[in-house]
């Protein structure tokens, strides 16, 4: 049933290329400060695609950019997001999707096997009701829609920087998938990629995912292989970055909100002796940030770096306002937790209530890791958290859009485009010579040390740490022994070394 359910999906793993051996393939690119090298390799891919019959009756996918004539002269930019559903009826499978993925579902070894028919399960149960939550937003979700919108804005913003690009975009969980973006460039003709998650705060269930499923990608795949890429895995600090947060949440702080409707039309206007004036008022709301949730286990067992970088944006962005002049009170909290285990806490169901109960009446909403709409800001957000809140006593509440299409915010990731474009121009060689600091898997890559073993330069790893003579000589040993056994001889040789072993 899991590979020939009605809806006609099936697990699959993504199309295969001519495998590039391990020893063979060159480090991805030198990393830099604040962009590094692809991570390791991931497991094969259990993501659910079309069944041949199911494909036939599709329209075609909207590619995710157009195709230049030729690429090779330009750079690649590939952003990297979740996904979501483009229909009701994609609700279940893209839920199968995202909990067959090891990165959001980890299960002990022993019951492993067991993911794609928990993932099943789980993706049955939940689908009713996350349709209804699909439902309430317009029947999809718009996060894709706006993804592409993102990619045209960098491609513009570049061109006035003077850099050449095409931008592509990869979903995790649902179209356009990622080696369907790879297809994409290698059929453009590109020689140089500047991989883009679009996630600020690097976890290992978001970006950690992506980058496995891209690397997977990286080893199968020769053409894909001699792209020269590199990563930005996280800009959760960037000063653009934070600078566009903070004006987000001053324009919604001097927004009629938590203002009177002509002081918030002056504000609104440019007006800056009424903004200066209304920033005791604006200062009055909570600012309440919201990240998506993770595991506790994550940070404490694995070392996720998320929550400190979460906690880091929200600090620095509190700081530019404190800068401007704006005292808000503020706090950090966690939504979207699934299932019994320990989420990252605060949770932000639990927060609200308790924030009314120390007397907060006006609340500023931010939703600190979305840089686009989607299910969790329009519904879980708007709707659920609203009405907890107005129902615990908040008297105006207010959410941040998404950071979307905001120029401030599209140009901060132009700039860091262009600052990761040197790690595509610098030999790995080049960066060993130099003493630049590398990762132990490019080295491994780029010197091959497995070649050591093919030219019989180093002896081959065996099981249990022995080397062939060593097996030749204990395979002897171990016949000599069968023999003196076979000849009556053995019991003797026993009670002579039994003899020795009690010479004083």
């Amino acid at each position: 049933a899991l590979c020939t359910g009605a809806s006609g999906w099936r697990a699959a793993v993504p199309r295969r290329a001519p495998t590039v051996p391990r020893s063979a393939v060159r480090a991805i690119a030198t990393p830099l400060p604040g962009a590094v090298g692809v991570g390791v390799p991931q497991p094969r891919d259990s993501l659910l695609v079309p069944s041949v019959a199911a494909r036939a009756t599709m329209p075609l996918a909207e590619s995710t950019v157009a195709k230049p004539i030729d690429g090779s002269n330009s750079t690649a930019i590939l952003l990297l997001n979740l996904g979501g559903p483009d229909s009701l009826d994609a609700v279940e499978p893209f839920l199968y999707n995202l909990f067959s993925d090891p990165e959001i579902i980890t299960l002990p070894k022993p019951i492993a096997f067991l993911q794609n028919s928990i993932a099943w399960a789980i993706s049955k149960y939940r689908a009713p009701a996350s349709r209804e939550g699909y439902k309430v937003i317009g029947g999809a979700s718009p996060q894709l829609a706006t993804t592409r919108a993102q990619a045209s804005a960098l491609v513009e913003a570049l061109a006035e920087k003077g850099v050449d690009a095409r931008a592509y975009v990869a979903m995790r969980y649902w179209y356009p998938f990622t080696d369907d973006a790879v297809r994409e460039m290698i059929e453009a003709g590109h020689r140089e990629l500047v991989i883009l998650p679009l996630y600020p705060q690097f976890s290992v269930s978001t970006s950690g995912s992506s980058l496995r499923v891209l690397e997977d990608i990286f080893y199968s795949n020769a053409q894909f292989a001699r792209i020269q890429s590199v990563v930005i895995p996280a800009w959760y600090n960037r000063p653009g970055y934070v600078s566009a947060m903070a004006r987000l949440i001053e324009e919604q702080l001097l927004s009629a909100a938590f203002l009177p409707a002509e002081q918030a039309a002056a504000c609104a206007a440019g007006d800056e002796a009424a903004r200066q004036a209304a920033r005791a008022l604006a200062s009055e709301a909570h600012v309440f940030f919201s990240a998506h949730g993770l595991p506790q286990k994550y940070v404490t067992e694995l070392g996720d770096p998320y929550q400190a970088q979460t906690e880091a944006t929200v600090n620095l962005v509190m700081a530019q306002l404190r800068e401007w002049g704006y005292t808000n009170d503020h706090n950090l909290a966690y939504q979207s937790r699934v299932g019994p285990v320990q989420w990252l806490q605060p949770y932000t169901d639990v927060m609200i209530p308790e924030l009314c109960e120390r007397g907060v009446k006006k609340l500023c909403v931010v939703p600190v890791s979305f840089v686009s709409e989607h299910i969790e800001t329009l519904e879980e957000i708007d709707c659920e958290y609203k009405e907890l809140a107005l129902e615990s006593g908040i008297e105006q509440w207010a959410r941040v859009p998404a950071l979307g299409l905001d120029v401030r915010f599209i140009d901060a990731l132009a700039d860091a485009v262009i600052e990761a474009l040197p790690g595509l121009k610098v030999p790995t060689v080049r960066a060993i010579n130099e003493g630049t600091p590398v990762s132990l898997r490019i080295i491994n890559d780029l010197v091959a040390l497995a070649r050591k073993e093919e030219l019989k330069i180093a002896p081959k790893r065996q099981r249990y740490g022995f080397n062939e003579n060593a097996e030749l000589i204990n395979g002897r040993i171990a016949m000599a022994a069968i023999s003196l056994f076979g000849l009556g001889m053995f019991p003797s040789l026993l009670e002579m070394v039994a003899r020795l072993a009690h010479v004083e």
